[in-house]
């Protein structure tokens, strides 16, 4: 790789952490603190944009079709979950003030994601219950949770910024 394509993909990934550092901080979420390890999440995120156009979590194989692989895109829908469970998200890109102050140590933790994808099979022919009197849909966040009651998903989502692509039709 010449020195212009490594300063290119430097600036990048300098780019894209200071993007992902104040997300995280502005939906009350820390980084691992470990610098050198969370820069290099941070470019397997560059990578995996430039490969597929959307920022795969860098610790899961990606497919290449957004669409099946939308609930791994960081911060993928398991985050929270494993956050509450384990005290840091599947690549340990995210952890909890425990970890980060080194009241907890990370140990390997399982990929929940292929769990919840045939939980998700097998819920699917279940009809959800309508709640009459609702004047809107309600759209939830599968990253985060955060609901919204209005006739399409936001643009964003303003817990954790993710796209309108992230909500799902929640009733």
């Amino acid at each position: 790789m010449s020195k212009n394509n490594s300063n290119l993909e430097e600036s990048e990934v300098d780019g894209l952490y200071r993007i992902v550092e104040r997300d995280a901080h502005e939906g009350g979420y820390l980084l691992n603190p470990d610098d050198s390890f969370t820069r290099e999440l941070i470019r397997g995120l560059v990578v995996n944009t430039k490969r597929y156009g959307y920022a795969a979590c860098p610790c899961r194989l990606a497919s290449g079709n957004e669409a099946l692989d939308r609930d791994m895109v960081c911060p993928c829908d398991y985050r929270d979950a494993d956050l509450n469970e384990y005290g840091a998200c599947y690549c340990a890109l995210y952890v909890t003030e425990e970890v980060a102050s080194g009241k907890r140590k990370l140990k390997p933790l399982p990929d929940r994601r292929e769990r919840e994808l045939e939980k998700k099979k097998k819920d699917k022919g279940e009809p959800v219950k309508n709640i009459s009197g609702l004047s809107y849909p309600v759209w939830r966040c599968s990253v985060c949770g955060y609901l919204a009651a209005r006739s399409m998903p936001p643009e964003k989502c303003p817990i954790c910024k993710v796209s309108k692509e992230r909500f799902e039709k929640f009733i």
